[in-house]
């Protein structure tokens, strides 16, 4: 199976940090596969996803996203990748549907059209079912200043999904919205990735938001403490096995990795 995302020895040392922010992190990712990119506020996720996705230099290592070089070949990365991005990047003075259309045409899925009846079909199906899932159908043609955050937020995940990206980035992307929106999301991506075999690339604070992932990377301090699959990580858990007591989450075992690393570490 391919290798969409491969991380070799990635470092990072911002000008003046007397530690680097990411240091020595390595890990690939599969076609197809759900990864979790776990870890505390500060462990380095964030730089991470920035260097991967080509929005930040690194200091050293080997990165490829889709086969491609993130410093050599910046351009064939950002065309397979699609992203959600933990801060909006919105024009504010466009519509929401002029929004998407604008990045559709980035991507060479159509040509431009100056009205969304002059789109094609298939563009506006798209968007259509998309604005369905995540509950925008009526704000579609409003300008992004009058949309609340959690709508923006919204529309930033169609923006991301337009394209049917190989390569999927999630930086919080259920940040700010409600639950049947963020069941209608799961289910969506999930079809995606099986349908087109697209590689989701996840990290989150909520951590039962990966409980079904195929595999979990936790970093900390900038240094990865394990990658495994969720059920080797609760296979390590220190629990009570009795009746009474409910079988560990991938919650439990997180919160443990984590202050068990902070141990190591102090």
């Amino acid at each position: 199976m391919a290798k969409m995302i491969e991380v070799q020895n990635l470092t990072k040392q911002y000008k003046g940090a007397k530690s680097p922010s990411v240091n020595g992190v390595s890990f690939s990712v599969d076609e197809g596969e759900f990864f979790a990119f776990l870890g505390p506020n500060g462990a380095g996720k964030t730089t991470t996803i920035s260097i991967l996705t080509t929005t930040l230099a690194k200091t050293g290592g080997e990165v490829k996203i889709a086969g491609y070089d993130v410093d050599k070949e910046a351009r064939k990365v950002r065309e397979n990748v699609g992203i959600i991005f933990q801060q909006p990047s919105l024009d504010l003075n466009l519509t929401a549907e002029e929004n998407i259309r604008f990045h559709a045409v980035l991507y060479g899925m159509c040509g431009y059209r100056p009205s969304f009846r002059l789109m094609p079909k298939f563009y506006r199906d798209k968007i259509t079912e998309l604005a369905g899932i995540v509950g925008i159908q009526d704000a579609l043609f409003k300008p992004i200043k009058k949309l609340s955050g959690g709508m923006q937020r919204k529309l930033e995940i169609i923006r991301s999904l337009i394209h049917t990206p190989k390569v999927l980035f999630l930086d919080e992307p259920t940040q700010g919205l409600d639950a049947v929106s963020r069941r209608g999301l799961w289910g969506y991506i999930d079809d995606t990735r099986k349908q087109c075999g697209t590689t989701v690339f996840l990290t989150t604070h909520y951590i039962d938001e990966a409980e079904n992932v195929d595999k979990v990377c936790i970093i900390n301090r900038g240094q990865i403490a394990v990658c495994s699959s969720p059920e080797e990580m609760k296979k390590h858990l220190q629990y009570d096995p009795t009746p009474k007591v409910c079988l560990p989450t991938l919650e439990d075992a997180y919160v443990e990795f984590i202050n068990k690393h902070q141990e190591v570490l102090a």
